[in-house]
């Protein structure tokens, strides 16, 4: 099972201190945060993909290529890439590069973003966000896996004979992930192409994100990808750890309380009773998380958020060596001790891709 850090790249003050930190120490952190990730054996590092303040990373292969530079091993995804507001073909052909300069360590989650104005910003219309998810990808999909497209669709001008470069590595496409926090038709598409389905799993109770995996996993069967449990699921989380739970309570408050997403509403035990949401000691981080398979069967990546609402860079640092201590090694352990064998135990990764591949040949 993959485990890793997602980050939406915030600029929010410390509620603790009322300090903010420039642009440039955000995106510096992202990517200490990543090399963290590396360095506690983690598996992933993701990165979200806005155009607004108060967010900071408005180009997410930018940011992953100088990570890749930066590591060896992590898989380096994003936590949304915009497929609504984005040219496929400068997606096809952004993440192809990124493939080549990663040794293939990329994925990418395929999402329409939460933030309603960016699409008049790239010359959209909001209430073609599901149409245009479903043609960009239908178009991204062909540019990936065709050497020469020829493409006539509503949203964007005609190709005639053309080929997006470079082309994929090892001439297998990233592994794609579609990530929704209320839409049964990205389930569909995603379930449709075989591809992973990542449900965010933050700020929702599990029930919501049951019928959406659900529907995921029944479809994904019936286009013949393999049995409904065999379907490819990632979920978030939300965690926040030190030895004694009081002490983790107690410290996180002022962050929750003041959150600019989830802060002013329910309480801190409110959201945690209703949400994957946990702060408390390492061993409950570990029991609700194993609920998790509870809730949504066996899946293969689990990501937290970890840097959100404000917390300094070094506390998000010491919580990452914390996960990777005293969280990731039993949750390995104990998922994989549950798992049935015909599940897979991962993502796909690009090495097997690309083995899978050859097999077939």
């Amino acid at each position: 099972m993959q485990f890793g850090i997602f980050s939406v790249g915030d600029v929010t003050p410390d509620p603790t201190t009322g300090r903010v930190p420039s642009e440039a120490e955000r995106i510096r952190a992202m990517v200490a945060i990543a090399e963290k990730a590396e360095e506690a054996e983690l598996d992933v590092f993701a990165t979200g993909e806005h155009h607004n303040p108060p967010f900071v990373p408005s180009s997410p292969t930018t940011m992953l290529g100088y990570i890749a530079a930066r590591t060896e091993r992590l898989i380096l995804s994003t936590a949304t890439t915009l497929i609504t507001t984005n040219d496929p073909v400068k997606i096809a052909e952004d993440f192809a590069m990124l493939q080549h300069l990663a040794g293939g360590r990329v994925d990418l989650m395929m999402g329409r973003g939460n933030t309603a104005p960016v699409y008049p910003w790239f010359g959209k219309d909001i209430r073609d966000g599901i149409p245009l998810a479903i043609e960009n990808y239908h178009l991204l999909h062909r540019l990936w896996r065709e050497d020469v497209v020829d493409w006539e669709g509503k949203f964007r001008t005609p190709l005639q004979s053309f080929t997006s470069t470079p082309r994929p590595l090892d001439g297998v496409p990233p592994f794609v992930w579609h990530g929704s926090i209320r839409s049964p038709e990205i389930a569909e598409q995603a379930a449709y192409y075989g591809d992973g389905f990542f449900a965010n799993h933050i700020f929702w109770p599990k029930q919501h994100f049951q019928r959406l995996i659900g529907l995921y996993r029944q479809r994904y069967e019936h286009y013949g990808h393999g049995s409904a449990d065999q379907a490819i699921v990632g979920l978030g989380g939300q965690v926040f750890m030190r030895k004694n739970s009081q002490d983790a309570v107690r410290e996180f408050r002022p962050y929750f309380d003041n959150a600019p997403v989830y802060g002013h509403g329910p309480s801190l035990e409110e959201f945690t009773a209703e949400t994957p949401l946990t702060v408390g000691s390492p061993q409950q981080v570990i029991e609700k998380t194993l609920t998790f398979r509870d809730n949504f069967g066996d899946y293969q990546r689990q990501l937290f958020l970890m840097d959100h609402a404000g917390l300094p860079l070094k506390t998000v640092l010491e919580q990452i060596d914390m996960l990777g201590e005293e969280v990731v090694p039993v949750l390995r352990k104990e998922f994989e001790a549950l798992r049935p064998a015909h599940v897979p135990a991962t993502a796909p990764t690009h090495t097997a891709r690309v083995a899978a591949v050859e097999e077939v040949r």
